[in-house]
């Protein structure tokens, strides 16, 4: 039986400090720009909900959806996102450091410029998704699954990669390709990774 959900408004539902969310539905609720340490969201669903240039520390999100959501410029530190879908959303220039993720779906969203660094990924799905220059420097990426998304310059510098697969993806010029050891590309995929890794290597490459 689905759960019903409950409409949530402003002011009554503010993001605050240890707020405490479940069972809600954030549709068109405007959280920009706010500043929150340890509030909770519990079975949620948010639709056009912006958190865009918001701040939040000890936060988590779990068992929610998002769908159209503006993430922009949005910031986290030690917070933590556990069975969730994230859809059609934009997250450019995102910065989730120091975050957990746990089967967690990132599905055709524009997160280009998003930082996850130092963050840690498990049952972890990036799909369609255009994520030119993120940064995953010394994220624990262990059985990732990126399918037909767009990589070009992201940062890799550091990260643990054992298991990640990569599927139809761009991967051109992409950082600290040395950290790919273990991880499974297409034959399509890996030609793309082929300057970054003559690059890596030393190797000058020049046309006849």
């Amino acid at each position: 039986m689905k759960t019903v959900l409950s409409g949530a408004r402003l002011p009554e539902h503010e993001l605050v400090d240890d707020g405490t969310y479940r069972s809600m539905e954030f549709d068109g609720v405007d959280l920009s720009s706010r500043d929150a340490d340890t509030a909770e969201f519990e079975g949620c669903r948010f639709v056009e909900t912006r958190f865009s240039g918001t701040a939040m520390r000890r936060g988590g999100f779990s068992d929610v959806e998002m769908e159209r959501c503006d993430l922009s410029n949005m910031s986290a530190r030690s917070s933590a996102m556990y069975r969730t879908r994230v859809s059609a959303s934009r997250l450019t220039g995102m910065a989730w450091a120091e975050c957990g993720f746990r089967d967690v779906v990132f599905d055709a969203c524009r997160g280009d410029l998003t930082g996850f660094r130092f963050s840690t990924f498990k049952n972890v799905v990036f799909r369609d998704c255009n994520m030119l220059e993120v940064n995953f420097q010394n994220a624990d990426l262990t059985g990732v699954r990126f399918e037909r998304c767009d990589l070009t310059g992201a940062q890799f510098s550091g990260a643990q990669m054992e298991g990640a697969r990569f599927a139809d993806c761009v991967l051109l010029g992409i950082g600290g390709v040395t950290s790919l050891r273990g991880v499974t590309v297409r034959t399509s995929d890996a030609r793309g990774l082929a300057h970054s890794l003559a690059n890596a290597m030393g190797i000058i490459v020049e046309d006849a």
